[in-house]
């Protein structure tokens, strides 16, 4: 199944919902940045709720978030948009985690809950929108709530999930967002907070083959869900050779000049995709002429 995100609204337009299966997505990144497990189930539950976040917004508008608990993982860093396009990283890649009482991977500690959730929002204004919460939790969804909650004053409920083969590769990955809008009533409220205690774990149901469409309808009803766009999700980087070319450009011709003197050479490699760029003396050299002109 390709991956992809549903936008929807439910139950007379008091509910907004999003769902969205992103194992292809999670996998390339896994692949580019020799993930261990912890690390991709870290990333992977950050680059799902940041593609959703995405999805809240409109053109070309783009966000960043940048979480940091103090944990052994180090900084997790995702961009995201409004077309489905998502890339991050974490710091360190090969984190290891032990089991918690649950047995299942022990997220909180490496995550680490002594830092900030920001999300900076690039929406076309002078200035972007920056909003932080503290890391509560440590297990990336419910943190992701709270600075729903406490930055943009919309109550949600925050699923994610991603289910590490033991070859290391995705089987499945994904999440929702379920927002509730002023005016819910409180049946409603009811009906879906007991529906969410009940229901299995999204990485779970993804690995099932249920589609986000699905997942929505068995979170909110199927009688109650009108499914509004559905956005193909995929990993893709911003970077490219000129993007990097002007990043050297940007260094100064003393710089430039340096490096054809010292090393002959320059290497470049993108912190988000792991793409590397490599630059010979011709090359560098074809650069100082530029930067001199």
């Amino acid at each position: 199944m390709k991956d992809y995100l549903v936008k929807a609204i439910a139950h007379n337009k008091q509910v907004r919902a999003y769902a969205a299966i992103t194992t292809e997505t999670i996998e390339e990144a896994r692949r580019r940045h020799d993930m261990q497990a912890v690390a991709s189930v870290v990333l992977g539950r950050s680059m799902t709720a940041g593609v959703i976040l995405g999805a809240m917004l409109k053109g070309v508008e783009k966000l960043t978030i940048k979480m940091n608990g103090g944990g052994p993982i180090g900084t997790i860093l995702v961009d995201a948009n409004a077309k489905g396009e998502v890339r991050g990283y974490v710091s360190n890649p090969h984190a290891y985690a032990g089991l918690n009482q649950q047995g299942l991977l022990d997220i909180k500690s490496v995550v680490g809950t002594n830092g900030i959730l920001s999300v900076t929002k690039d929406i076309g204004l002078k200035h972007p929108f920056i909003g932080q919460v503290p890391i509560e939790s440590g297990e990336i969804g419910e943190d992701f709530a709270s600075y729903l909650l406490h930055s943009e004053q919309v109550a949600s409920s925050v699923g994610v999930g991603v289910l590490v083969n033991p070859d290391l590769t995705i089987q499945a990955a994904g999440g929702f967002i379920i927002q509730l809008m002023p005016n819910t009533e409180e049946e409603t409220i009811r009906v879906i907070e007991e529906r969410l205690q009940t229901m299995p774990s999204i990485s779970s149901m993804i690995g099932q083959g249920i589609t986000p469409d699905q997942i929505l309808k068995q979170l909110l009803g199927e009688e109650n869900v009108s499914i509004l766009e559905t956005i193909p999700v995929q990993f893709r980087c911003e970077c490219s050779r000129n993007r990097i070319s002007n990043g050297i450009l940007s260094l100064g011709s003393e710089e430039i000049q340096d490096m054809i003197e010292t090393e002959g050479q320059a290497e470049a490699q993108c912190h988000f995709c792991n793409e590397i760029y490599l630059y010979n003396k011709e090359d560098l050299e074809t650069l100082l002429k530029a930067d001199i002109s």
